[in-house]
This record gives C-alpha cells, sequence and structure tokens, in this order.
C-alpha cells in the first residue's frame, strides 16, 4: 500500500493540474485562441528557458555518464526506426503511416518528464542528461518520417532542405544546445540574469500542463480507433518493457531509470500533431493518440512507477 499511495503522490498532481484546465476551458474561461497561443508561446519561450536554465544548471563534465547518455540515444533511435519498419508492414493506409510512426516513438521527455522527475526527486541531473540525449533525436527522427511519408507529391529533396532549415531553427535544440555550451564551459550569469530566466522557466510545465487540459477534445479520442489503440499500447507499454529490463540489466537504478522510463513511456507529446499537421499528415490521428496517451499515461506510469518501486529499483 506504501508504494502504490507514493506512486500516486507522483502521478496525480500533475494530470489533476491538466483536469483544471479542461475544467476552465469548459466553464468558458480559456478559450480554443488562448490554446493555440498558449501552446506557440509554450513551445517557443517557456520550454526553451526551462531546458536552458536546467541544462545549463548541471556540471555537465561532473555527472556525464557515457554509458547512460549512449544507452538513451541508442534506444531511442532503435524505438524509431523499428516502429517505422513494423508501420511499413503492417500499416498498409500510407496516409497515416508518419503521424502513427511519430506518435508511438516520441514521447513528452520535456514537458512531462522533468514535472515527473521533479515531482520525485525534486532537482535531477539525469532528466536533462536523459533530454540531451533523446530530445534532438525526437525532432530529427519526426522530420525523417514526416517528410517521408507526407500525403503529397512534392519533390522529397526539396522538402528535405526545408526541414533541414527547419531542425536548424528549432527552439528546443537550440536551447539544449546553448545549455550544454553553458554548463561545459562553467560560464556564470549575473543573479539577475538567473532569476528572470528561472521566473520565465517555472511557467512551462504548469502552463503546458493547463494547455494539454484545455485542448482536450474527447470525441477526437475515437478517430481512427485500431491506429490509435496500437499506437497508445507501443508508446505506453510495449517500449518500456522491452527496454527498461535493459537498462536495469545494464546497472541503472533511481533517478536514471526513472528518466528512462520517462523517455520511453511517457504520453506522446502535443507537438507531434503540430508537426503532423505542417508536414501533411494525419493530424486527426495524431491528435487522438495525443489525447489517449496523456488520459491513459495517469494509469500506466502509476503502474510503471509502483513495479519499480516495490521491486526497490528506484
Amino acid at each position: 500500500m506504501e508504494n502504490f499511495i507514493y506512486s500516486i503522490n507522483v502521478t496525480m498532481p500533475i494530470f489533476l493540474v491538466m483536469v483544471i484546465g479542461y475544467i476552465l476551458k469548459q466553464i468558458g474561461m480559456l478559450n480554443d485562441n488562448f490554446v493555440t497561443v498558449a501552446n506557440k508561446f509554450n513551445f517557443k519561450v517557456t520550454l526553451p528557458f526551462m531546458l536552458f536554465k536546467d541544462i545549463a544548471g548541471v556540471d555537465i563534465k561532473a555527472v556525464f555518464d557515457i554509458k547512460y547518455v549512449l544507452f538513451c540515444a541508442i534506444v531511442s533511435t532503435i524505438c524509431f526506426w523499428v516502429v517505422w519498419g513494423t508501420a511499413k508492414l503492417l500499416v498498409r493506409d500510407k496516409t497515416i503511416r508518419g503521424a502513427f510512426v511519430q506518435s508511438s516513438f516520441r514521447g513528452s521527455a520535456a514537458v512531462m518528464g522533468l514535472a515527473f522527475i521533479q515531482n520525485i526527486y525534486g532537482s535531477s541531473a539525469m532528466g536533462p542528461l536523459m533530454i540531451v540525449s533523446a530530445v534532438p533525436l525526437y525532432n530529427i527522427f519526426s522530420v525523417i518520417v514526416l517528410t517521408f511519408e507526407a500525403n503529397d507529391r512534392i519533390d522529397k529533396k526539396a522538402k528535405i532542405r526545408q526541414a533541414g532549415t527547419n531542425i536548424c531553427k528549432n527552439p528546443i535544440i537550440l536551447s539544449i544546445l546553448a545549455g550544454l555550451i553553458v554548463g561545459l564551459l562553467g560560464i556564470q550569469f549575473p543573479t539577475l540574469v538567473n532569476k528572470t530566466v528561472s521566473n520565465v522557466a517555472q511557467m512551462a510545465t504548469p502552463l503546458a500542463l493547463i494547455t494539454i487540459g484545455a485542448g482536450f477534445e474527447g470525441r477526437k479520442a475515437i478517430k481512427k480507433l485500431k491506429p490509435t489503440l496500437a499506437a497508445t499500447f507501443i508508446k505506453l507499454i510495449g517500449l518500456a518493457a522491452v527496454f527498461i529490463p535493459v537498462g536495469v540489466a545494464l546497472g541503472f537504478r533511481n533517478q536514471e531509470l526513472v528518466a528512462a522510463l520517462i523517455m520511453l513511456a511517457s504520453p506522446t507529446t502535443v507537438t507531434s500533431y503540430v508537426m503532423a499537421k505542417s508536414m501533411d499528415n494525419d493530424e486527426v490521428l495524431s491528435s487522438s493518440i495525443v489525447v489517449l496517451t496523456t488520459v491513459l499515461s495517469s494509469v500506466t506510469l502509476t503502474g510503471w512507477i509502483f513495479i519499480l518501486r516495490t521491486l526497490g529499483l528506484i
């Protein structure tokens, strides 16, 4: 019972904030325009500030663990190519394939992940280390699959060039790189700058959770039910069931294992919907998967944390 209560205390506060966002939308305090603007603001401002702060504030040289970095990067890569290869064989409808693949492997490691890790440990060097290893790959792989599986006949080379430009301008990747440089060089900012960055960064997680709740549309969850259920199983259960035991066998415990769990079993990021829509892929399927993984992850993540806690691994 103690382990179950511990697991509930980790997951429920995060999802209750999302419920608050949903309720505020239903009573008319928030609207669709707020959701659109807040998502853009979070993606381009608060989330990059948070990632920069978390990564720059870690002594990268002191905590750098090459085995853990390689584990996160290699597992992320394997997940992507295996899911895409499997989708090539089993998903006959090409119009949904790109959205299916992206939504199946790309978790909300930055927003939801850091929220969970902060909820358990307060602060952790493993969270930023996992993000440095996995999140840039998430963005790059998503561009690749959405480009080649797009529902159009536009010249692929031109789209790849445009995708490369978008990757170079991606605020998430840029903030991670900036944080890495600051952390590696040991640059110290004045208190005025640190507090300003911290104030903006603190908005990222609660604003993102409120926005996810406010943007929840239950009717979309029943659209294209079979691929939605398949992608949800892969994202919340399948990948973690395969690779968490690998992490345990490699000796990862506590913060390392929780960060790996978030990388593998967190709900699909809302960014996948934006990217799918902008790159001529199936945004309806993306939205359905985001909704369903977000709702069900309150159960699955609680279950995963309960299992790891019961086994004495975290």
